[in-house]
This record gives structure tokens, C-alpha cells and sequence, in this order.
């Protein structure tokens, strides 16, 4: 699913830290973001992302410090700005790729058998092996080409969120993308996501969490049109 070449300028966050460590880290950001001479950008710039990249792009949006006419549209893939404890199934995934790695795994069968205890969704498990490769040459061990370690001492934060209801807000055009069997957005965040963001727009898929490895050309598709369309 190639969405930069159908949308362009376009930012997905993939953060290796923390919530909180993200929300003092994005002022850097702009300053690589805006022109040199400080004028606003011709082309603004569209950031989309899910879980904690979800929580950084929202944090992004919602930050006092981000130059007018920057942002022009923010899509989240299920995750909202609330608060929670973090579902137990994300440190396993954590868990289990580190197994991985210290196994010095040569194939991708034998790190499929070491992650199915930890999730049963073969279509996840591929989606959580994609960022696995071999170090070099064949019957070498595959790694990871994430940072497992900040990864494992951050995944907690996923639950956090920087700012409280009605402390910030961001009036640009938003779209949040639901997977109806997932549980990251429901009844009780979605009137939080709207005060925060007060034009969003809700949209659902027939997935789980992970809407767009599950639908990704009716993901791409809602991408898309919101785009072209606000």
C-alpha cells in the first residue's frame, strides 16, 4: 500500500520513544519541517499514523509551538488521546521478538512458531514479522530493524496521553479510522476525540486493530477521499 505516491506531502509517525518524550521532542521536528526563511510551508503536510505513532500525531497537532498552516489534515488508524492501561497483548508482542532475536533464527517459519503462542492471527503475525531480515547473506540470523530495547522500555506510555480534555485543541480537518472488532476506539474516548478535535470524522472498517494491514485497499481508500474531499 504505496499512499505517498496518491498523497503528497504525506508524514507517517513512527516513533521509537515515549509519549512524553515525543510531546517535548516535536518542537525539533518543526524546526526541520518549516522553511528556512520561517514563511509557511506551500505545501502543507498530512501526518497519519495508528497506536503510539497515533499518540504522537495527535500530540503533534494538538502542541502550542506548530507553525501555522503546517498541518493541513491528521488521520489516526485506531487509537485515541485517552488514558488507560495498555492491553497486555503489546508487551508480549515485545516479549516474543526479543525471543526472536536471541534465538538467532535463520528462517521465518521458526519465528512464526516462536510468536503464534503470543498471537494466534496469522495476518498479525505476519503484519508484526514484516520489519524482520537477515543480517547479510543466507543461514545467517534474522533481526529486527526496529530498536527492540527503547521499544520494550517505551510500550507502556502507549497507554499515556499529554494533555487533559479541553487543555488543547486542534480545528484542522481529522479522520479517525475504527476497526469495528477493535476495542482502541469506543463509546466512551470518541466524545474525548471530538473535543480535542472538534471537525473529526469517524470512519469504520470490518478489521480489528490493525485496519490497514487487515483492509489496506479500503484503507487506502478513506485516506484518499478524505483528502481530496476536505
Amino acid at each position: 500500500m504505496n499512499l505517498s505516491r496518491a498523497v503528497s506531502p504525506l508524514i507517517s509517525v513512527a516513533p521509537s520513544y515515549g509519549i512524553r518524550r515525543a510531546s517535548s521532542a516535536v518542537r525539533l521536528d518543526y524546526d526541520k519541517l518549516v522553511p528556512p526563511d520561517g514563511n509557511e510551508t506551500k505545501q502543507p503536510l498530512v501526518i497519519l499514523h495508528g497506536l503510539l505513532g497515533g499518540k504522537v500525531a495527535m500530540t503533534v497537532a494538538l502542541n502550542k509551538d506548530l507553525p501555522k498552516g503546517l498541518l493541513s489534515h491528521l488521520i489516526v488508524a485506531d487509537i485515541a488521546p485517552s488514558r488507560g492501561t495498555l492491553s497486555p497483548e503489546f508487551p508480549g508482542y515485545v516479549e516474543a521478538m526479543k525471543k526472536i532475536e536471541d534465538s538467532n533464527v535463520t528462517t521465518r517459519r521458526r519465528a512464526q512458531e516462536i510468536l503464534e503462542p503470543y498471537e494466534r492471527d496469522s495476518m498479525t503475525r505476519a503484519f508484526l514479522l514484516t520489519n524482520l531480515s537477515p543480517t547479510s547473506g543466507p543461514n545467517e540470523p534474522y533481526r529486527f530493524r526496529v530498536p527492540l530495547d527503547i521499544i520494550g522500555d517505551a510500550i507502556i506510555e502507549v497507554g499515556s496521553f499529554p494533555y487533559e480534555p479541553n487543555e488543547r485543541k486542534w480545528s484542522g480537518d481529522t479522520l479517525f479510522i475504527k476497526g469495528i472488532r477493535s476495542k482502541y476506539v469506543n463509546k466512551n474516548n470518541i466524545p474525548l476525540a471530538e473535543r480535542f478535535f472538534p471537525k473529526m470524522i469517524l470512519e469504520e472498517l470490518d478489521t480489528g486493530h490493525w485496519v490497514h494491514a487487515e483492509k489496506p485497499n479500503e484503507f487506502k481508500k478513506l485516506v484518499t477521499d478524505f483528502i481530496k474531499s476536505h
